[in-house]
């Protein structure tokens, strides 16, 4: 009997080397990927104790759910902070500022004040703290 052959071939994919081939297409991604890190608040905050403080050394912005802030009682503008604190700054360079925000307030507008603080403070050593949302 003879055997018959076919001419017709089924299609076939080598796999030997799909491993080393999806090996190679790993690596060449994890080398050529940035990966981007989130860097926080470059703040530096006192260490945690309580201070006897002086009444007339401190200062509150205060920051509602609406994002309007008040300096010392007196709704101002996000603009203003800068000049306002740095007037009280000249009277009293022993200022101590302190932020309070609502738990609505937006994440952006806290931003905004605190580099308007930083404006305000200069190149002098910053005395902000940072409370709890009530």
């Amino acid at each position: 009997m003879f055997l018959k052959f076919s001419k017709h071939r089924e299609a076939e994919i080598p796999t030997s080397s799909l491993a080393d081939i999806v090996f190679l297409l790993l690596i060449f991604f994890l080398v050529t990927t940035s990966i981007n890190f989130e860097k926080g608040l470059d703040l530096v905050l006192p260490d945690f104790g309580i201070i006897d403080v002086d009444r007339d050394n401190l200062s509150y912005l205060l920051i509602n759910d609406q994002n309007e802030i008040a300096l010392d009682g007196e709704p101002i503008l996000i603009s203003q902070v800068s000049y306002l604190v740095g007037q009280k700054l000249d009277k009293n360079p022993l200022l101590i500022v302190s932020v309070k925000t609502d738990e609505g307030t937006d994440y952006g507008t806290y931003i905004d004040l605190l580099d308007e603080l930083k404006m305000a403070w200069g190149n002098k050593p910053a005395r902000i703290s940072v409370a709890d949302p009530e």
